[in-house]
C-alpha cells in the first residue's frame, strides 16, 4: 500500500521528513519499473491502478514541494535584484 494513503484519524498527523520523501520516490522508481513491464507484456489493463497510484504519489509530492516553497519578502527580492545589477 502507498504510503500516501493515510487514514482520516492519522491525516495531518504526518511527518514530512527526508525519510517519507525518499520512500515516496523508491515507491514510484518501483511503480515505474511494474507499469513499464506490464506495458511490455501487452498487459495495460492490469497497469492502470499502478499508474493511478504513481499519479497520486507524484501529486503529493508536488503538494509537499509547493508548500516548502517560502514566500521572499519584497524588501529582500529588491535588494537581491539590485545586487545582480
Amino acid at each position: 500500500m502507498s504510503v500516501v494513503f493515510v487514514p482520516k484519524r492519522q491525516r495531518g498527523k504526518a511527518q514530512i521528513n527526508q525519510e517519507t520523501i525518499q520512500r515516496l520516490l523508491d515507491e514510484n522508481d518501483q511503480l515505474v519499473r511494474c507499469i513499464t513491464e506490464y506495458l511490455q507484456k501487452g498487459r495495460a489493463t492490469e497497469c492502470v491502478q499502478y499508474q493511478q497510484i504513481l499519479h497520486r504519489n507524484i501529486v503529493y509530492l508536488g503538494t509537499i514541494a509547493d508548500a516548502g516553497t517560502e514566500i521572499v519578502p519584497e524588501e529582500t527580492q529588491t535588494s537581491s535584484s539590485d545586487s545582480v545589477r
